[in-house]
């Protein structure tokens, strides 16, 4: 498989979970301005989004959408726990995380990333960006995951927004739960690993 990253980007989480999940994989770096790949190619033929994280598949197929990719990094290696087993409602309390981490958190992190946008604008989605991650504290008391005891691809992808929090200067101290489940899953090896490969600096 080749996981089409571009550092420090949501990419990260399907890097964990390849890593996590003890799968072989290859990087391929994308310039996300130039849409182009570390040898030249155009990155939009391969994936026309234009977008990271993509999966290349040993058949040559092209997978898009991190959610969705962590999910089948998961199920092929179904040991690891990564993921609840299909049908049961276990699964389903995982696709709500995902669904809400990808829909709620993601989706207000990313205007932040937009140098048009002014200081007043990137106030109020950081504003909502805390109210999400509030409730996410609320959630984790008593829990050392987002499903409880066992770490899972949505715990890859959360950490991967908390790292963007730490990037904005993002005040964590009056969410303790959050915090301690941050330092939690950043002290995992393949989370270090994860962020050595893309060149960034350990999280704090």
């Amino acid at each position: 498989m080749k996981l089409y990253y571009s550092p420090g980007a949501c990419s990260l989480s399907p890097h964990i979970a390849l890593l996590e999940a003890g799968l072989p994989y290859e990087l391929v770096k994308v310039d996300l301005r130039a849409k182009k790949l570390e040898n030249g190619e155009d990155y939009l033929k391969l994936n026309p989004k234009g977008q990271v994280p993509a999966l290349g598949l040993d058949s040559g197929e092209i997978v898009t959408e991190g959610p969705v990719i962590v999910q089948m990094i998961a199920d092929q290696a179904a040991a690891k726990a990564l993921a609840p087993a299909h049908g049961s409602s276990e699964r389903y309390k995982l696709l709500e995380w995902l669904n809400f981490l990808t829909s709620e958190v993601h989706k207000s992190f990313g205007p932040m990333f937009a140098p048009a946008l002014n200081d007043e604008a990137k106030a109020f989605f950081k504003d909502r960006v805390m109210g999400k991650l509030k409730y996410i504290d609320s959630q984790l008391a008593g829990r050392d995951y987002l499903m409880g005891k066992q770490f899972t691809v949505a715990d890859g992808y959360l950490f991967t927004m908390l790292t963007w929090g730490d990037r904005m200067k993002f005040d964590f101290s009056a969410m303790p739960n959050l915090a301690a489940y941050k330092a939690r899953v950043a002290a995992r090896p393949q989370v270090q690993e994860a962020l050595k490969k893309e060149g960034l600096a350990q999280a704090k």
